[in-house]
């Protein structure tokens, strides 16, 4: 055989979530906890901001650049084994963190985290895909969106308050720990086989795919610190593309190519990966945006400025689960994503108009407004994926989606606050009529965001009509019906 092994429902849901949200957590809490920590660490070791915001940076390259080589290799390999190795590796990666004499080893041990931390999301989602069954997929993927968003959340306000408490290296003394004892209770709940495949995997596709984006992501986080017209940014952006043009043409050449070719011609699925790519830079930018507004305009502390983002995770956490139960029970997916992106560009036209950096309390409504409708958004992209793809492509249809939402992890924060600067060494007045406070700069910043969220409700509504056209009768745009399992 050629294909994926499915296996029916191995394990019940609530012991397979008690193993998947907790890893799930792990990934973007450790993405995003040394944020609000950067000046701390670059005065400690004698660096410059932008030598050390390369802590942040490293993981996220290592993780754009392992996520799609893990979906893929989770077509051909047991979960169970994949994920020991991931979180060993991961565990690797913080205990050199932790104990980092210098700059360069703590963020070569950022990368070994990254390297570890890569393959955890893809392998939680597949795992729910995989080893649950059609109803109990969608509402377990919903708690592990939930979890991802929530982790994504409480990144910025763990590392800021347990940092300004412990110190930064208290952070991977903890991440360490929670790898290690996640490693036999995942051993011991995951059961699922080896799958039956045993085409070979093209290793050299997998390299280009990996470099390209690794190239891309380091050109655009390079623009922030360097500008677009240094040959650091534009030249990898462009080495990044190149290889990327060169790996469209490998997977169409390959005999057995790492992405199948028919992935990218599933219109559903490709507008459900740019969906989550757009949500994704509005959601980090605005994570990583709003602490820094508060904190220069607002004259809040870190800790304090953290406490801010605690209302979006509670939202998401709470909205995730919901999301989940209502695709469960056969709500229209495309509608209730459009849904959460309008809004999430509402939120952003609030910060635009009126949270500036004196009110914290809008600013922490609008935080609760985009982490409800990026819970929306998340589980409900995620779920579908999982459930329009064939079973030999879902590791690494998941892999390429899992990596489209580091790439925006990566690119907002970059791509805005590259923005930001340039703006406010601009004119003063603010873009947005509306606004008539003392932060223009910030306003013309979020109005940006909001444009972006328009620019994914228009990819929204095209995956709406694949979705709509799947529901009508045969599926169209690569969508298949998914029946529900028998009670």
């Amino acid at each position: 055989m050629n294909g994926v092994a499915v296996q029916p429902t191995t394990v019940p849901l609530s012991r397979l979530l008690s193993a998947l949200i907790p890893a799930m957590l792990l990934i973007p809490i450790a993405a995003d906890m040394v944020s609000l920590l950067l000046p701390r660490i670059a005065a400690e070791f004698s660096a410059s901001t932008a030598q050390a915001a390369w802590v942040v940076t490293g993981f996220l390259l290592a993780c754009a650049i392992g996520i799609p080589v893990y979906g893929r290799l989770a077509d051909r390999f047991s979960l169970r084994r994949l994920f020991t190795v991931a979180l060993v590796v991961f565990a690797a990666g913080s205990l050199i963190c932790a104990v980092a004499p210098s700059l360069i080893v703590l963020v070569a041990g950022r990368v070994v985290m990254g390297a570890g931390g890569a393959a955890i999301p893809v392998l939680a989602i597949v795992s729910a895909a995989r080893l649950l069954s059609g109803r109990e997929a969608a509402v377990g993927i919903g708690f592990l969106g939930a979890a991802a968003g929530a982790g994504t959340a409480a990144g910025p306000a763990v590392g800021g308050i347990l940092g300004d408490a412990l110190g930064w290296s208290a952070l991977f003394w903890l991440m360490t720990a929670v790898a290690l004892v996640l490693v036999p209770v995942v051993r011991r709940i995951l059961t699922d086989a080896t799958p039956d495949d045993r085409r070979s995997i093209d290793l050299l596709g997998g390299v280009v795919l990996g470099a390209g984006v690794g190239l891309a992501l380091f050109g655009i986080t390079r623009i922030e610190s360097a500008g677009l017209g240094s040959a650091s940014s534009w030249g990898s952006m462009a080495a990044g593309a190149g290889l990327l043009a060169l790996f469209g043409w490998r997977i169409r050449a390959a005999e057995h190519p790492f992405v199948p070719p028919s992935l990218f011609a599933n219109r559903g699925y490709v507008a459900a990966v740019l969906v989550i790519f757009l949500a994704m830079v509005v959601n980090l930018a605005t994570l990583v945006l709003v602490p820094i507004l508060l904190i220069d305009e607002g004259g809040l502390t870190p800790t304090e400025g953290s406490l801010v983002m605690i209302p979006g995770g509670l939202a998401l956490a709470a909205t995730s689960p919901l999301a989940g139960r209502l695709s469960s029970r056969g709500a229209d997916a495309g509608t209730l994503i459009v849904t959460g992106l309008a809004v999430i560009g509402a939120s952003m036209l609030l910060l635009s108009t009126l949270a500036d950096g004196g009110s914290p309390v809008l600013a922490g409504v609008a935080v609760f407004a985009l982490g409800a409708g990026f819970a929306i958004v998340v589980t409900l992209t995620t779920t579908a994926v999982s459930q329009v793809l064939p079973p030999d492509q879902v590791g690494v249809g998941v892999g390429i989606f899992q990596g489209a939402q580091f790439l925006g992890a990566g690119a907002g924060p970059a791509l805005f606050s590259a923005l930001l600067s340039a703006r406010l060494s601009g004119a003063d007045d603010a873009v947005n009529p509306l606004y008539t406070d003392a932060a223009p700069p910030y306003s013309d910043t979020f109005l940006a965001l909001a444009a972006v969220a328009v620019l994914a409700v228009l990819a929204a509504l095209r995956l709406r009509r694949a979705s709509g056209r799947a529901r009508g009768g045969e599926p169209a745009a690569g969508y298949k019906k998914v029946r529900p399992s028998p009670r």
